[in-house]
């Protein structure tokens, strides 16, 4: 798999970029070659050799995104190690769970983490999880600040050992079904799953999708701003670009760092072709305005990219005219952890094929979606809606889950035997394009109509006042169900109850007088995990008062916002009630 995304481009191009390091001070990039990236691998690479670690030990990464982190994980494919990342912003107790579920022996990690201006303390956090983890023999430890930080018996110093190394290693001979990586992701429950991806089938899927669907070309600079903790960022910043002999940027910063017009700075200064990035970013930066992004030059801009989440039309809209000032190709990519890349995706298509706004539309090559209806039969024709299944296997899906196969089974091909479920529910539109709906424990059923809480989000996201929201069903006497809203205002001062009643009659106006909210709450801030996803769970346990019981909340991006809404929401509920 190394020789795949290093090997063959150093005998071809030694000297292409690989890599640009877009580090969090803006203007100090680090451009990587290929020759110096197989280096800096194999170096990594006789290093964990050295300290036995062996073909099927598993390696946690707990670092940000650089060159190095980008080397480990490949050091570890070409040892035949099994990487699991761990985001590096996940707490200790965090990273000891996934450490002991996965039985790591070693993990990797720098003495500190730069982003958004501020110190990230990740070796402190790395020392606090392994005092709970008896598999772990050893901790390398690599340096990203001057910075002095407390070493142990177990710590070793990565770059001190790697100068010592050979710059040689001969990878190691893989069967394509053997494990490549682990990745955790959040279920429907609170535990969170190690989800298994193999050799050859990922790496295929991940070049072949990073191809097509972005329309890459060789010389291109290809800008995902994810962070490599989450899927996106193995897929589409490490291997399949590499594999592609693509130049990939990995952005260490926010896209508010240090003032909102960041990633437009790095697109002119990088010269990015392909901007891929996530519409939870996108509706941040739309409250700060125009200016930021017409300040800088677009102009090599070709294709933008949403991931993560169905994107609303007004973001879309935005980032379509403003950012890509109309001329880029937009694409709403649909896909998960589970499904290793893009599944479906407007492009590719045949040339100048429509795209329809805030829509992901076309499966990929080999994707056969089918919608079910409640009693697991397949729903045929156009105008329809159903759980969103896959009928056949594709290269890039997951294996099983770590350590317990029956949960795999239960979670994805148990509900509709002989299909993939994907949790997600999706409507085939007249012309046969789909768009996907939100998750199915995110639809509601008001009063016999069947809504999924987003388009109720997408019709209040049009309010100017109100940047973001979060729908909840909750139950309810008459209705069955009813739609509880949490909004955040833009001004903290605006008129609260003026507001309201603005959002219930757009929501009418929009959907129906069925879909408006019986409830609208005004919240400081939402609960989103660090890659911005709304915890949608929480604001449930919270509204059908199970507050005892919030599960695991290790990955939210700051768990006191928690006490926050259960405040706000016993403050509404005394108003109510008097």
């Amino acid at each position: 798999l190394t020789v795949n995304c290093l090997d063959q481009h150093v005998n071809k191009s030694p000297n292409r970029v690989a890599l640009i390091w877009e580090r969090d001070e803006p203007g100090t990039e680090v451009y990587i070659t290929y020759r110096e990236l197989l280096d800096l691998t194999c170096r990594l690479a006789n290093t964990l050799k050295k300290y036995g670690i062996e073909k099927g030990d598993k390696v946690a990464i707990y670092m940000t995104v650089s060159p190095l982190s980008v080397a480990a994980m490949l050091a570890c494919a070409r040892i035949g190690a099994v990487h699991t990342v761990v985001f590096a912003g996940f707490s200790a107790e965090s990273l000891a769970g996934r450490i002991m579920d996965s039985g790591c022996k070693a993990v990797i990690t720098y003495n500190q983490g730069v982003r958004g201006g501020r110190i990230i303390e990740l070796k402190k956090t790395v020392d606090e999880a392994v005092k709970s983890c008896p598999s772990i023999r050893h901790v390398f430890v690599a340096q990203r600040t001057d910075n002095k930080v407390q070493m142990g018996d177990c710590d070793i110093s990565l770059e001190e050992e790697m100068a010592k190394a050979g710059s040689v290693c001969t990878p190691e001979s893989m069967d394509s079904e053997d494990t490549l990586f682990m990745l955790y992701t959040s279920g429907s429950t609170g535990k969170p799953k190690g989800i298994v991806h193999t050799q050859a089938g990922y790496l295929l899927y991940a070049a072949v999708t990073h191809k097509y669907v972005f329309d890459y070309q060789q010389g291109d600079v290809f800008g995902c701003v994810a962070d490599i903790g989450w899927i996106t960022g193995h897929s589409y910043v490490v291997y399949g670009p590499l594999c592609n002999g693509a130049t990939s940027v990995l952005f260490e910063s926010t896209p508010v760092y240090p003032d909102p017009g960041r990633y437009w700075e790095v697109v002119q200064r990088l010269k990015v072709n392909q901007f891929y990035g996530a519409p939870t970013a996108i509706r941040l930066l739309l409250n700060y305005g125009e200016e930021w992004v017409k300040k800088y030059d677009r102009s090599s801009l070709k294709t933008l990219g949403s991931v993560g989440e169905p994107i609303n039309n007004e973001a879309w809209q935005w980032f379509y005219h403003v950012v890509g000032e109309g001329r880029c190709t937009l694409l709403d990519t649909w896909w998960q952890t589970e499904t290793g890349g893009i599944c479906i995706a407007p492009r590719p298509s045949e040339e100048n094929a429509e795209i329809v706004p805030a829509m992901a539309m076309r499966p990929f090559f080999g994707i056969i979606p089918v919608l079910m209806d409640e009693n697991g039969k397949v729903i045929e024709g156009n105008d329809v809606s159903g759980a969103l299944c896959i009928a056949q296997p594709w290269p890039g899906m997951a294996r099983t889950i770590y350590g317990d196969h029956q949960r795999f089974v239960d979670a994805y091909f148990k509900a509709y035997p002989g299909y993939y479920f994907t949790g997600d529910g999706a409507y085939r539109t007249k012309k046969g394009y789909y768009q996907i709906t939100g998750r199915m424990d995110d639809v509601i059923n008001i009063s016999g109509h069947r809504l999924g809480t987003a388009e109720i989000e997408d019709a209040m996201a049009d309010h100017p006042e109100v940047p973001e929201t979060a729908v909840i069903g909750y139950p309810h006497k008459i209705k069955g169900e009813g739609a509880f809203a949490f909004i955040v205002l833009k001004e903290p001062t605006a008129h609260a109850d003026r507001v309201r009643e603005e959002l219930k009659a757009i929501v009418a106006s929009k959907i129906a007088k069925y879909a408006v909210p019986d409830h609208i709450l005004v919240v400081k801030r939402l609960p989103k995990t660090r890659s911005g996803k709304i915890m949608r769970r929480l604001l449930r346990k919270v509204i059908t008062e199970e507050s005892s019981s919030m599960g695991d909340t290790s990955t939210l991006d700051d768990p006191s916002v928690v006490k926050e809404i259960l405040d706000a929401y016993q403050k509404y509920k005394e108003k109510s009630s008097s």
